[in-house]
């Protein structure tokens, strides 16, 4: 009986330490995926900040010609 009983135990234990040991890998891996995402979405955000602020240096600079333009017509 004893011997049933320490074998029960035994294995309790290491279901307990195995069960328990996965956790911490699966939230680090959870974290990861956050992170990569995240930087994922940020250089996304970045790249289009570009293009617009491309388009509107464009845009003034076709304001500014067509201004000049007027100007040098009115003298």
């Amino acid at each position: 009986m004893k011997k049933l009983l320490t074998l029960l135990l035994a294995c309790g234990f290491a279901l307990c330490f195995a069960a328990c040991g996965n956790t911490a890998k699966t939230e680090e891996t959870a974290v990861e995926e956050v992170v990569e995402e995240t930087t994922e979405a940020t250089e996304e955000v970045v790249e289009e900040a570009a293009e617009a602020t491309e388009e509107v240096e464009e845009a003034v600079e076709e304001v500014m010609e067509e201004a000049d333009s007027t100007v040098e017509d009115s003298e």
